[in-house]
């Protein structure tokens, strides 16, 4: 072992420059030292990327977009090949994005796309895959024809596809959901976000295949050259990719039903864990006696509950759960290892229940979100509603340095994650009914990409100018001494110097035996209380 520490000791210092600062080198050391020291350690579970027999794909495994008559680098390689200097990772969280380009938001009235950077949306040439793998493009054309679309290349989920394809940040803030009538709109959106999810995964796992493939060639030739490194930098620090944060697990029942709807045929002939599945997540069939007397009491009884309200909450609306999904050959795995695992389906709620289990217990962690390298956060109105600073946290402690090793070979992990750089090829996707200042936060401030941002934007043209008697709107400005105090501030100024102006006409409103009641909230916290 102290022989090969020293033979992976020099190549690592090849992989860095000579202007490496001591910490970074220190970095690599620890990370190398843990490849040796705890490989032993590793359980069978902990499966890594290059895991051969289980990572075959279709026979269209390049990494090019085939045009009629032109190969053109697909837009994943030109993400992960992209070398991100120290200036540009030292400017980036600081970085002001200017919007520089506007197009108008397809079936959405008064709304648009604006993004940084050059406009990217173009029209797309028919006869290509729109970015998409062979097999994952005619699946999707399959199941698209099957529900009764006629035109795939206008379709809301093939343009929404194209945002989600040019690796940058978005803020899709106008998302109509299922819960509001818009249950077609949310389902456009849905496949779209998953088909890039799942094209991200078959992408990288023939990128590592391919690269398995190239050096087993090299080792049977004989041949005592030393392939350059470099050319074989295909990893992170663990297998996850995607993070799909969700509030309920019902919402997370249709997504995950989704996802293996979307998957094509010859890569789930198995589908493990299924039943155990719907017995957490809860199923949404429902029997036709189950069905009738359903129906008879929406005739003799009036709901108690708004149509959005009892939409929403039907199902299961537990909101701690986890799941890791993992995609081999043939088989789709539910409840994979996490660290052995593609996708990871979760709520911020359980994803701090995990923080805080791993700081009390060193034996712990949470190394699994270090790779993340795609963040879905759908329905992020209802997230605002459970605790954002949950969501926010998470968000947080994604792509941090890994405490542990946990089977990977680091000699082919990209130089980006060695660097700390893993955060700003991050894409981060928040999708939403509204927005409030909590969701513009984190997209402007957590949100880092190197690639830019894209966000929908309304136009609101307002009603005031339609009424016909003019309300008299009075703003006042108060003073607190700090953010804390904001809150109490504003109710002492309101009882001392507003609602004295309101006292006389309310108790006039009173005395007609009209029920007057006044209430003062800081948050949607003290609302429901």
């Amino acid at each position: 072992m102290e022989q090969e520490l020293n033979v992976n000791l020099q190549v690592i210092l090849i992989r860095t420059n000579s202007m490496a600062s001591p910490a970074k080198i220190l970095t690599y050391l620890i990370i190398l030292y843990n490849v040796n020291v705890g490989t032993e350690k590793q359980t069978e579970d902990a499966e890594t990327e290059d895991d051969l027999e289980t990572s075959g794909t279709d026979e269209d495994d390049d990494l090019t977009v085939r045009g009629p008559s032109t190969v053109a680098t697909s837009t994943f390689t030109k993400h992960i090949e992209y070398k991100l200097s120290k200036i540009e990772a030292d400017d980036l969280p600081k970085k002001k994005w200017k919007y520089t380009w506007e197009v108008p938001a397809a079936d959405i009235s008064n709304c648009k796309w604006v993004g940084t950077g050059e406009c990217f949306l173009k029209d797309d040439d028919l006869s290509s895959n729109y970015g998409l793998k062979q097999k994952l493009y005619k699946h999707w054309l399959d199941v698209y024809k099957t529900s009764g679309g006629n035109d795939f290349h206008s379709s809301k989920q093939r343009w929404f596809f194209s945002l989600c394809n040019s690796y940058r940040d978005i803020l899709h803030g106008e998302k109509k959901p299922f819960y509001h009538k818009g249950l077609e709109e949310d389902s456009k959106i849905m496949d779209a976000y998953l088909m890039h999810s799942l094209n991200h995964i078959f992408r990288t796992r023939d990128l590592v295949r391919k690269n398995n493939a190239k050096i087993d060639k090299h080792q049977m030739s004989g041949k005592e050259e030393i392939l350059p490194g470099d050319n074989f930098l295909d990893q992170g620090f663990t297998r996850p990719k995607i993070l799909i944060l969700l509030p309920l697990r019902s919402i997370a029942l249709r997504v995950i039903e989704r996802l293996i709807q979307l998957t094509p045929a010859n890569s789930k002939v198995n589908v493990e864990q299924i039943d155990r599945f719907y017995k957490d997540f809860g199923s949404e069939e429902v029997s036709s006696d189950e069905e009738e007397e359903q129906s008879k009491n929406a005739k003799t009884k009036k709901p108690s509950k708004p149509s959005d309200h009892q939409s929403l909450f039907k199902g299961d609306t537990r909101d701690d759960f986890m799941i890791g999904i993992k995609f081999t050959r043939k088989t789709i795995k539910l409840y994979g290892d996490f660290y052995s695992s593609d996708i990871i389906v979760a709520s911020p709620l359980e994803l701090m229940t995990k923080f805080g289990k791993a700081e009390k217990n060193k034996e712990l962690d949470t190394d699994y979100l270090s790779s993340i390298e795609v963040v879905i956060i759908d329905h992020a109105d209802v997230i605002s509603l459970q605790n954002w600073s949950f969501l926010t946290s998470v968000v947080e402690r994604l792509n941090h340095i890994p405490s542990k090793q946990h089977g990977t070979n680091v000699m082919r992990i990209r130089q980006w994650y060695l660097d700390g750089f893993a955060r700003f090829y991050r894409q981060t996707i928040i999708l939403g009914y509204y927005l409030n200042p909590d969701m513009n936060a984190l997209f402007n401030h957590h949100c880092v990409n190197y690639q830019g941002k894209v966000k929908s934007v309304r136009e609101h043209r307002g009603v005031l100018p339609k009424v016909l008697s003019q309300v008299r709107q009075i703003y006042e400005r108060f003073d607190a001494n700090s953010i804390a105090d904001v809150d109490d501030a504003r109710l002492e100024y309101f009882e001392k110097k507003s609602y004295g102006v309101l006292a006389v006409p309310l108790g006039e409103v009173a005395l007609n035996n009209i029920e007057v009641k006044l209430e003062f909230c800081k948050g949607c916290f003290d609302d429901q209380n």
